[in-house]
C-alpha cells in the first residue's frame, strides 16, 4: 500500500491538520461579577433574552425544570451553555459562570 504525499503540507492557506489524540484545552473559567448571570438585578428574561414585562411568557419546558437558562438575565447576552449528565453550566462574556449546582431547584 502506497501513501499519496500531502501536496498542502507547509501551504499557509490552508490550515494545520489537528492530531486526533491532541486535547482540547477548556474553557476559560470566568469569575462571577455583581452576581452572575442570574444574580443582582434581572433585566432580561434567562429563557428567551427579551426584557422582562409582567406577561412574559415562561417555556413550559424551563417551567419543570427542564431548560437551563439561555441568556444572561443581567444584560441580555446569549450565554455559552454546556449539558451534561450531572448538571449544566451557563458562561456570560461579562458575568461568569453559573452551575446548575448553585441554583435552588435544580439537580
Amino acid at each position: 500500500m502506497t501513501s499519496i504525499p500531502d501536496s498542502t503540507a507547509g501551504d499557509p492557506r490552508v490550515p494545520a491538520r489537528r492530531d486526533r489524540g491532541a486535547s482540547v484545552p477548556a474553557a476559560k473559567e470566568i469569575a462571577p461579577r455583581d452576581g452572575g448571570p442570574l444574580g443582582g438585578e434581572q433585566r432580561f428574561s434567562v429563557y428567551t433574552g427579551a426584557e422582562l414585562a409582567s406577561d412574559a411568557a415562561i417555556p413550559t419546558a424551563a417551567q419543570l425544570g427542564l431548560e437551563p437558562p439561555r441568556y444572561c438575565g443581567q444584560c441580555g447576552r446569549r450565554m455559552i451553555v454546556q449539558i451534561d449528565p450531572v448538571g449544566w453550566w451557563a458562561q456570560c462574556s461579562r458575568h461568569g459562570r453559573i452551575h446548575s449546582n448553585e441554583i435552588a431547584g435544580y439537580r
